[in-house]
C-alpha cells in the first residue's frame, strides 16, 4: 500500500504543486520518514490534517516536512471556501453559503451530505484527487441542508 500511494502521488504531482494530506499517514514514524523521504524531491508544498491513526512521534516527524500540520484547515481555492478534516462534519464553516467539506477517514464507507466528499486515497483509487476533479464533483452535487440562497 505504501509503495502504491507514494508512487501514485509521485505520478500526479508536479512542482509547486500543494498538497493536503487528510491524516493517518502512520502509527509508525518509519513509515512517515520513508514516505516524506519519497516524495522531498518532488518540491511540492504539504498541509498535513492529523488522523487518528498518526501517533505523536509521527505528528512530530511531520512538522519537519510541512508547511502547516494542523487537526483543521480552512481554505480558500478559486474564491472556494474549504474546511479540511480527517473526519467528516455534519455542518462546518461558511456551509450556510455551500463551502465544501473535504474528508477522509471513512475509507469510502460513509455518504457525504451536499458539498463534502471524501478524498481519502482508498476511496479514490490510491490517487490524490485535484482541485479540478473536485470541482467537477461538487457542481453535480446538491446544495449544503443548511445553505442561505442570496
Amino acid at each position: 500500500m505504501d509503495e502504491t500511494l507514494i508512487n501514485s502521488l509521485k505520478e500526479y504531482l508536479k512542482p509547486k504543486d500543494t498538497l493536503y494530506f487528510l491524516g493517518d499517514l502512520s502509527f509508525k514514524k518509519a513509515s512517515a520518514l520513508k514516505f516524506f523521504e519519497a516524495l522531498n524531491n518532488l518540491e511540492i508544498e504539504i498541509h498535513f490534517i492529523i488522523g487518528n491513526h498518526d501517533s505523536d512521534e509521527v505528528i512530530k516527524l511531520t512538522k519537519e516536512f510541512c508547511i502547516t500540520v494542523s487537526y483543521l484547515k480552512d481554505i480558500i481555492i478559486n474564491k472556494i471556501h474549504i474546511t479540511l478534516c480527517h473526519y467528516a462534519m455534519r455542518v462546518w464553516n461558511r456551509s450556510h453559503f455551500n463551502s465544501w467539506q473535504l474528508f477522509g477517514h471513512s475509507h469510502g464507507k460513509l455518504s457525504s451530505i451536499g458539498k463534502q466528499c471524501d478524498i481519502g486515497i482508498d476511496a479514490n483509487n490510491y490517487c490524490p484527487v485535484s482541485f479540478e476533479k473536485l470541482n467537477e464533483i461538487m457542481e453535480k452535487k446538491q446544495n449544503n441542508f443548511n445553505y442561505i440562497s442570496p
